[in-house]
């Protein structure tokens, strides 16, 4: 008899535990689940978490099979303008294997929270911290006017290799210009025409001195045969 009274106890004992089970287990695997931020080109059944995004979308992952979540993305410090304050929300229901995706999405670049609450949570709710860190758009390269590489490609293309003196030559309201300037258009060209001897110290051409030596020189020797004559006569 008492056989009989333990070997039906432990029946009952048994039939309770397996009758039992699945519901802990369900309720385990639910509160163990995870979500993950996903860029958008990430594939859905990678269970990495990335934190800095542009466009991405949420997943689930080992939740209750058909479980309803509600979720929802606050601004976070320290680029919130209100810390708390809720930029997007919505709902999703999870397959039968306890996952799902959100659709994808975009926030301006700063710092969130996730919020991921679901039926029959037993703990807090999941989160998650990210950053979303947009590349700027539209950038070119080329250089802004007035900036140094501007100016130096602007110099440089203007700086042909034969008036290199032109453009270091200070201004002409300056007296070293001028002096400069003096000195650089006092070419033997504008001297009378090529081929003519410098000038001397006096300014005047050696050309003409050698011709009024020549003529005083002959004038000097008609004047001695001049006196010969004389004396004879």
């Amino acid at each position: 008899m008492r056989t009989l009274m333990r070997a039906g106890a432990f029946v009952a004992v048994a039939s309770a535990a397996l009758l039992t089970a699945p519901s802990a287990h369900a309720s385990a695997r639910g509160d163990n689940g995870d979500v993950k931020i996903h860029k958008s080109a990430t594939d859905e059944f990678d269970q990495r978490n990335e934190p800095h995004v542009c466009s991405f979308y949420l997943d689930a992952f080992n939740f209750d099979g058909r479980q309803q979540v509600d979720w929802h993305i606050e601004a976070w410090a320290p680029t919130a303008a209100t810390k708390g304050e809720t930029v997007k929300s919505g709902a999703i229901t999870l397959d039968a294997d306890g996952h799902g995706r959100t659709a994808d999405m975009t926030l301006p670049d700063g710092h969130y929270k996730l919020f991921w609450n679901f039926d029959g949570e037993k703990g807090a709710a999941k989160h998650k911290v990210f950053w979303t860190e947009c590349e700027a758009s539209g950038g070119g390269g080329t250089a802004p006017s007035g900036s140094p590489s501007a100016s130096v490609s602007a110099s440089a293309s203007a700086s042909p290799s034969g008036t290199v003196g032109a453009s270091a030559s200070p201004s002409s309201s300056s007296g070293a210009g001028a002096s400069v300037s003096a000195s650089a258009s006092a070419s033997p060209s504008a001297q009378g025409g090529g081929g003519d001897l410098a000038e001397t110290g006096s300014g005047a051409p050696v050309g003409l001195l050698s011709g009024v030596a020549a003529a005083l020189v002959a004038a000097g020797g008609g004047l001695v045969l001049w006196r010969r004559r004389a004396a004879r006569g």
